[in-house]
C-alpha cells in the first residue's frame, strides 16, 4: 500500500469513527463491562449504540409492560429494570424509540420475567434539533447484569451536534417498536 493511500485510509477511518460519541464505560471491579455511544445519522435518527462485554446483559425498553403481562396480575418475585434515555439540550426525541429483537432471560418458575440484549444492541428514534445549543445529552438508565451480579446504570452521554452526521446504520431496519402498553 502506497504513503498516499494509507494516509486516505486513515483520514477515512478517523472521519466514520468522528460522528460517533465519545464512549461512557460502565466499569464493573476494575472491568468494563458495557459502552455506549451515540449519533445522529444524516436521515434524522438518533442512535445508540451499546455494547456489552461477555457474559453480561441487559434489559428490554419495555421489559416491565412485557413482565406485567406475563404476570397476569401477580406479585413479581424480582424485577430487572428497564433501559431507557432522556435526550436533553439541543436535540429532542421526535417519534418511538425502536430496539432490536429480544432474548428472554425469563425464569417463570420464580416469577421473574425479562428480555434484553446479550453483546451488542442498537436503540434508535427520530430526533430533531431544538434551540441553538451544540451538544445534546443523553441520559441513561439501565441495569446490567452477569448471572451472579447486577450493576445500575445512570449515566450521562453528551453528543456534540457539529459532528458531521453519516449514513443511517445498517441495522436499524430490522429494529422494532419499544412497547408503550
Amino acid at each position: 500500500m502506497t504513503r498516499l493511500a494509507a494516509a486516505l485510509l486513515t483520514i477515512g477511518m478517523t472521519a466514520f469513527s468522528a460522528e460517533w460519541s465519545k464512549p461512557v464505560e460502565i466499569v464493573v471491579d476494575d472491568a468494563i463491562c458495557a459502552t455506549y455511544r451515540a449519533r445522529v445519522d444524516s436521515d434524522g435518527n438518533l442512535t445508540v449504540r451499546l455494547t456489552l462485554a461477555d457474559g453480561w446483559h441487559t434489559f428490554a425498553m419495555d421489559n416491565q409492560i412485557r413482565a406485567n403481562e406475563k404476570l397476569a396480575g401477580k406479585k413479581a418475585l424480582g424485577m430487572d429494570k428497564p433501559t431507557s434515555f432522556t435526550v436533553t439540550g439541543g436535540l429532542a426525541v421526535d417519534g418511538p424509540w425502536k430496539q432490536p429483537a429480544l432474548l428472554d432471560f425469563s425464569k417463570p418458575e420464580l416469577r421473574i420475567f425479562s428480555w434484553g440484549f446479550e453483546k451488542q444492541a442498537l436503540f434508535a428514534a427520530k430526533a430533531k434539533r431544538v434551540g441553538g445549543e451544540r451538544a445534546a445529552r443523553i441520559g441513561i438508565k439501565a441495569q446490567a447484569c452477569t448471572p451472579t451480579v447486577c450493576k445500575d446504570i445512570s449515566k450521562e452521554l453528551e453528543l456534540d451536534l457539529s459532528l458531521t452526521p453519516g449514513p443511517a446504520e445498517p441495522g436499524l431496519a430490522v429494529l422494532t417498536p419499544v412497547r408503550t402498553q
